[in-house]
């Protein structure tokens, strides 16, 4: 195939005919992942090897008028390399634009796109459009450990922040525990919230029950698995907060984006991180207090373990459960809060597996490199 190099470009449209919503398949592709990562058989960027990614973030003001600036909410640019070993074996990046003043234009917040690459010679695979594979595998995270930490008779599930990511948890926490028939959902804004409780209804009829709560408690009681799937910034009073007494015995809580407890009843649960090593990456890269800089609550768990309020070894990777390294769920009262990083080798693990379908049923279209490099 050498020196030419052609490289296959997937549309968003062409993303769904491969695949990119099965959230089942999703889900197993991201447990083999999480073994991956387990077994340390990934490299991500920086000296450590588990950065999360590299950010552009804009200054406050600048003398020059064409520069951007740190004006709105999540305003910046990412560059997310990773290489995924296991099954997938391959090389890739995801690139990361984010401004939430585009849904003034009718866009997402984020536009994302996912580079593959062969690993040796680091050619252009296929270059692909990855809203979708981002928010898919995103939701898959939630539905592994809802499959190893929930309970088999969870029957109650409560969704905090009707976006996209709210809705992808979902789809993954259905999946991984068929017994849930009701569903309580928390949101900000009513347009947003009915749109969700719309969807929710006629996605999955099988729920007995779609509300809408106005408050943590209420979203909190009562409730079996709750996913934390709101937009947040750096300001913790704003996040959503849960307090002991109304986490139900044997509860699972997701933090898929931000919430907060008390440091003194969060060590009294089995705290599950989704890779330990990123979270250890963040305390080094992040000053302390590291939880609010990164608004994921497994960065509360390390800055707990340095004000010795727990120690590290009291933070469990999933993938040690999934091994068998270490007990996951002991009884029905025992419980978790689970936090999700998100990484790049989940997005090159998804995408390897949407890329290799496309290519089987003829999806994309072929751009070329070149046919000799001018230079070599």
């Amino acid at each position: 195939m050498y020196p030419t190099i052609e490289f296959l470009f997937l549309s968003e449209e062409d993303m769904i005919k491969a695949g990119v919503k099965d959230m089942p398949a999703c889900i197993e592709a991201m447990e083999e992942v999480v073994k991956c990562l387990n077994l340390g058989d990934y490299v991500m960027g920086g000296e450590n090897h588990n950065s999360h990614g590299s950010q552009v973030a804009f200054p406050e003001t600048s003398p020059f008028p064409n520069m951007p600036l740190n004006v709105g909410d999540d305003r910046r640019f990412m560059a997310m390399p990773a290489y995924i070993g296991g099954p997938f074996d391959l090389m890739g990046m995801k690139w990361y634009g984010s401004n939430m003043a585009n849904r003034e234009k009718g866009l997402p917040r984020s536009i994302l796109t996912v580079m593959l690459n062969d690993k040796d010679t680091g050619a252009p695979l296929c270059l692909m459009s990855a809203n979708l594979l981002s928010a898919y595998r995103t939701g898959a995270i939630p539905g592994v450990g809802a499959k190893y930490l929930a309970r088999k008779d969870a029957s109650v599930c409560g969704i905090c922040g009707p976006g996209v990511m709210g809705k992808t948890s979902l789809a993954a926490i259905l999946s991984a525990c068929p017994n849930i028939k009701e569903l309580k959902v928390k949101g900000r804004g009513q347009a947003s919230l009915e749109r969700f409780l719309a969807y929710a209804k006629e996605t999955y009829p099988s729920l007995e029950s779609v509300t809408a709560v106005s408050t943590e408690e209420e979203l909190v009681r009562d409730s079996d698995v709750i996913s934390f799937a709101n937009t947040s910034g750096m300001d913790t009073s704003t996040y959503p907060f849960v307090k002991k007494a109304w986490i139900k015995p044997g509860a699972l809580l997701i933090g898929l984006s931000a919430f907060d407890m008390d440091s003194e009843e969060l060590k009294d649960f089995t705290l599950v991180v989704d890779n330990k090593k990123l979270y250890e990456a963040w305390a080094e890269e992040y000053p302390y207090p590291t939880f609010g800089l990164n608004n994921i609550i497994g960065s509360k768990f390390t800055d707990m373990a340095h004000d010795n309020i727990i120690s590290m070894d009291d933070i469990v990777d999933l993938g040690d459960i999934i091994f068998g390294k270490c007990p996951g769920r002991r009884d029905d009262s025992e419980i978790f809060v689970y936090s999700v990083g998100g990484m790049p080798v989940e997005d090159v693990a998804w995408g390897k597996i949407c890329y290799e379908k496309a290519k089987k049923m003829g999806l994309g279209v072929k751009l070329k490199l070149w046919d000799r490099p001018d230079l070599h």
